[in-house]
């Protein structure tokens, strides 16, 4: 692979106009539509089944039902421009992957927080607290990498399938026989994108993270990247006091950021080497969020 070709692909990607996101209808689609709700009730019912393989068109219901969830408590920043760009970045570095022809759909959401998420089916949602806190788009590629393999290898899925995800997702439905109305559907599906949702506040297993940040690498530098920009992003994190509020749910659902280091380095060490040179392109990455 030489870097001067995949730098020029990367380019030629990225100056195509990204899809428009549908991103900004989930919400509006979750409440307002009867039908979707009851699709995704069914959809979180089937993941209380542990033993049940869950198909591609339930999770993609089940995944566009928590990215609206987690759109109603912080919705997408208002820039076009940004967010466009994140879709360009994270489909091109989705492209490396073996689905590329996943429904992917990135958004910026309006959140002080430090922190980043993906749903079943595609859709990965950075918070403005994060993007603030990255200095280049190798560094932006290496978060999306990291959560594009949550959405690869199933780690919500399974976590929501998990005895504390089934029993929250339990909760939530409980009552079920009891709405008759449209307006008691809506609740209904809002409570129980709040329960699966859970998951979040839950955190995933601390070796899918281990996992998502190793993959995430590989995924970036594939796309051209550099790959050890995403050891930049997490020693940028160990250095924010865990006191901080901006970060206390991600590190309460997360390894350590040195534990996350310290397994790169176990498991990765300097295999990714001949990568290290891939494309960083700090001016691109600052017009676009406006540094």
């Amino acid at each position: 692979m030489k870097t001067s070709l995949i730098a020029a692909l990367l380019a030629a990607a990225l100056a195509q106009p990204a899809l428009a996101s549908s991103l900004s209808d989930l919400l509006g689609k979750a409440i307002e539509n009867p039908d979707l709700v009851n699709s995704v009730v069914g959809a979180v019912q089937n993941t209380i089944d542990a033993n049940r393989t869950i198909g591609p068109k339930e999770e993609k219901t089940l995944g566009d039902g928590m990215a609206a969830n987690l759109l109603g408590a912080a919705p997408l920043v208002n820039n076009a421009g940004l967010q466009s760009y994140v879709n360009q970045v994270g489909r091109w570095v989705a492209s490396q992957s073996e689905a590329p022809n996943l429904d992917w759909r990135f958004g910026v959401i309006d959140s002080p927080n430090v922190n980043s998420f993906a749903t079943p089916g595609g859709v990965v949602l950075i918070t403005r607290g994060l993007m603030d806190r990255l200095r280049n788009e190798s560094e932006l590629a290496g978060v999306l990498g990291h959560e594009i393999t949550h959405v690869l290898r199933h780690h919500v899925t399974r976590a929501a399938q998990s005895g504390k995800g089934r029993e929250a997702v339990a909760n939530a439905l409980q009552g079920v026989a009891q709405y008759k109305t449209d307006d008691a559907r809506r609740q209904l599906g809002a409570n129980v994108l709040s329960g699966v949702s859970e998951v979040y506040v839950r955190g995933l297993d601390k070796d899918d993270e281990f996992e998502a940040d190793v993959t995430g690498m590989v995924l970036a530098a594939r796309a051209g990247y550099n790959p050890y920009a995403l050891v930049s992003v997490l020693q940028t994190l160990g250095e924010i006091n865990p006191a901080d509020g901006s970060v206390q749910l991600m590190f309460s659902t997360h390894p350590s950021p040195q534990a996350r280091l310290d397994y790169i380095d176990r498991n990765v060490g300097s295999k990714l080497e001949k990568y290290a040179g891939g494309v960083e392109n700090t001016p691109r990455f600052r017009a676009a969020i406006g540094r």
